[in-house]
């Protein structure tokens, strides 16, 4: 079994060392960029810290699978310092920056002249690379792995990837951050159920973030229309932008369905006052990029039950602070099977979220983070 190192040295940052600060930033809607204002600001309580600077002494670099990181990257490259990966799949990303010649070139490098056709084949279909398991499988982050002074992932799962990709790699794992929002009141949370439309006592089930076909929804509208049949004391509120035409082509029947809500994009306060408004959360990810997710962390940090993909994404959550639903076949039924349970067994589901918060304010605080990554990038500081 691979061995990921999750512990970091204590060292003191040299006095005046800067660390730069890569990443985006708000107003990117992102995860990442919502992330990394939170890090940025807590680490800045521990040094200097720039953003983008032309030098310093030590670089922190934010890695995702999208073009936003697209300098980021390069720079990465250039000047190795820290990799933050967001996902560890960057194949997605390599895809929409390489051309055909320099794409096949970069999958021969990171698996064997043997796989030359595969390239091929993958450039040609590649429209649909959002849902096929092949891209998801070959993750392409070889260079930006051997390259960095050490790579930051958030979940073993993504440890091993990097790990298969990079052997002599320094990998450290740091929990995702939590900083949790001020509080919505009850009377917050109630007039905003009923600016929706929701009925009074109904159990709020929730879908946050971009909608690509990798997040289920179509299954999810389609678990939650037979659960609404059996249980009409149910809604579900579907916030955020489709990266898909295809997807928003095929979902928009099933989105007009008795109990469904559908939102865009949620502002930040908008998005924390939904979340704190729902009941559960459905959170699902197949094929997954070897993220952690940032909607999962920031609605179990508020104690909800949070209905996720049975996946070693997920391994380091305690087994009674979230619902787990396996891919593939058995997909359909278990999410249907648990959303029913969450909605009538309304006590159970309060507890899942109580034990939710706790796991969080535990492993995930944004102080205890921010203190774990200055401690890693001080051994680098001056050096």
């Amino acid at each position: 079994m691979t061995q990921v190192v999750t512990t970091v040295a204590t060292t003191v940052v040299t006095k005046g060392a800067t660390t730069g600060f890569y990443s985006p930033l708000p107003p990117a809607r992102t995860g990442v960029a919502d992330y990394s204002a939170a890090l940025l600001a807590e680490l800045r309580r521990h040094g200097k810290v720039e953003i983008a600077p032309a030098r310093c002494d030590v670089a922190l670099y934010h890695l995702g699978n999208n073009a936003l990181h697209a300098a980021i990257y390069r720079r990465a490259l250039r000047q190795p310092g820290v990799v933050v990966l967001h996902d560890s799949v960057l194949h997605h990303f390599l895809l929409g920056q390489l051309s055909e010649a320099a794409y096949i070139e970069e999958f021969v490098y990171n698996y064997g002249e043997w796989n030359r056709g595969l390239a091929h084949d993958l450039w040609r279909s590649r429209a649909s690379s959002a849902s096929d398991n092949r891209y998801f499988d070959s993750p392409l982050l070889k260079r930006a792995a051997e390259s960095a002074r050490a790579v930051v992932v958030h979940n073993p799962a993504a440890g091993r990837v990097v790990k298969a990709h990079a052997p002599h790699a320094r990998i450290v794992e740091i929990p995702h951050l939590f900083q949790p929002p001020p509080a919505a009141s009850g009377a917050d949370r109630l007039r905003y159920r009923q600016s929706l439309g929701i009925a009074p006592g109904a159990f709020l089930f929730g879908m946050f973030g971009y909608l690509r076909e990798s997040k289920r929804l179509i299954p999810a509208l389609q678990a939650f229309a037979e659960v609404h049949r059996e249980l009409p004391d149910t809604a579900m509120l579907v916030a955020g932008s489709f990266v898909s035409r295809d997807l928003a082509r095929a979902a928009a029947p099933l989105l007009g369905t008795p109990g469904v809500i559908r939102l865009p994009h949620l502002s930040e306060s908008d998005f924390w006052l939904a979340a704190a408004s729902v009941d559960a959360c459905i959170n699902l990810k197949y094929p997954a990029a070897g993220e952690t997710s940032g909607i999962a962390i920031r609605l179990m940090g508020l104690g909800k039950p949070v209905i996720l993909t049975d996946s070693p994404e997920c391994a380091r959550y305690p087994e009674d602070a979230c619902v787990r639903v396996p891919p593939g076949a058995a997909e359909s039924d278990s999410l249907r099977h648990h959303m029913s349970l969450l909605a009538s067994l309304r006590e159970a589901a309060q507890a899942i979220g109580e034990n939710a918060a706790a796991h969080i304010q535990q492993r995930h605080r944004l102080d205890g983070v921010g203190r774990q990554y200055w401690q890693l990038l001080a051994e680098f500081a001056g050096q």
